[in-house]
């Protein structure tokens, strides 16, 4: 079990050490349906936050004074307040990311959607398994890469990842199969290199992250006869110094329906906060939840293999 692993390295119980993310799932509607997909969201999901928990949450926002708002979905630009959202974080003068599948800024009635971001200064955040269209399409579905390599310049053109502009463009990597990623620094490199010689793209910075063994990958790995091996290979490479430094220890996550949780994996397994946490948006009590102790299971594993993992890519160098 993970807290005994944690127990043998004098690092239980985990525990938060603050909120500095607050992370919004906006629902799991997507107009993709990646094979990867932990959250399982796609075009026929109708989950989706409603105003009444977006402003249970900006209130929370006004009060708190938590400087990064990081909105994830599906594809959280579906739900119809999300640019009223946006612009009301904004005016609270937080960091807003948007974790933006890419196609979804070339689809019917979202025309000026990277418009409105650049326009609030919003981070984007956005997956590309891969520089090369075969590995990407394989996960993602036939066309998509095409659709993301033509996004990323769009999002250039605004002038997203150039020098000076404070536009801010991350891509990550998730491992197309059941194997750990690459070193984050390397790996980061490569896609530099390719996609600028091959497409004239630019970036800011590469997160790596692990497949977490739930969901959709679950499916995968489970079809493929690899599940046991995956977790194996997640657990002989557990790294102290990666669970450490987890993204639950500053994350808060909050479900579309107001639910709260550890972080984004715990939401997808309905693993609320507990040991005395609140465990819904309207009980929020910030010292209560800045201080809490971490919900942890089988799958944390995939956050502290190797280099480790997090929304914000590797948590150390390897």
């Amino acid at each position: 079990p993970f807290e005994r692993m944690l127990e043998g390295n004098a690092q239980y119980p985990l525990k938060a050490d603050s909120i500095e993310i607050f992370q919004i799932n906006m629902g799991k509607k997507c107009n993709q349906a990646c094979r990867h997909c932990h959250v399982e969201a796609g075009p026929l999901r109708e989950e989706t936050a409603g105003l009444e928990t977006l402003e249970i949450c900006l209130d929370i926002i006004k009060k708190s004074a938590i400087p990064t708002v990081d909105i994830t979905g599906g594809a959280p630009e579906m739900n119809p307040n999300f640019r009223w959202f946006v612009e009301e974080t904004s005016k609270q003068g937080c960091h807003i990311i948007d974790r933006c599948n890419l196609t979804i800024l070339l689809e019917p009635g979202y025309e000026d959607l990277a418009e409105f971001l650049k326009e609030h200064k919003v981070e984007i955040v956005s997956s590309l398994p891969y520089y090369t269209s075969q590995k990407v399409d394989g996960v993602r579905g036939r066309g998509v890469f095409q659709k993301s390599i033509d996004a990323l310049k769009r999002l250039n053109s605004l002038g997203y990842a150039m020098p000076d502009s404070g536009l801010i463009l991350n891509l990550v990597y998730n491992p197309s199969g059941a194997f750990l990623p690459p070193p984050q620094h390397v790996i980061e490199a490569d896609y530099r290199r390719e996609l600028k010689d091959r497409f004239g793209i630019s970036f800011n910075s590469l997160f790596t992250i692990a497949n977490m063994p739930i969901g959709r990958f679950k499916d995968f790995l489970e079809r493929t006869g690899n599940y046991e091996s995956y977790l194996q290979k997640l657990i002989s490479n557990f790294n102290p110094k990666a669970a450490a430094g987890v993204m639950c220890k500053y994350t808060l996550s909050v479900g579309w329906d107001g639910q709260l949780y550890d972080c984004d994996f715990n939401q997808m397994l309905n693993m609320n906060c507990d040991h005395g946490a609140p465990t819904h948006i309207s009980e929020f009590d910030l010292q209560k939840l800045s201080a809490r102790q971490i919900v942890t299971g089988l799958h944390c594993y995939g956050c502290t293999a190797g280099g480790g993992s997090s929304c914000g890519g590797a948590v150390v160098n390897e």
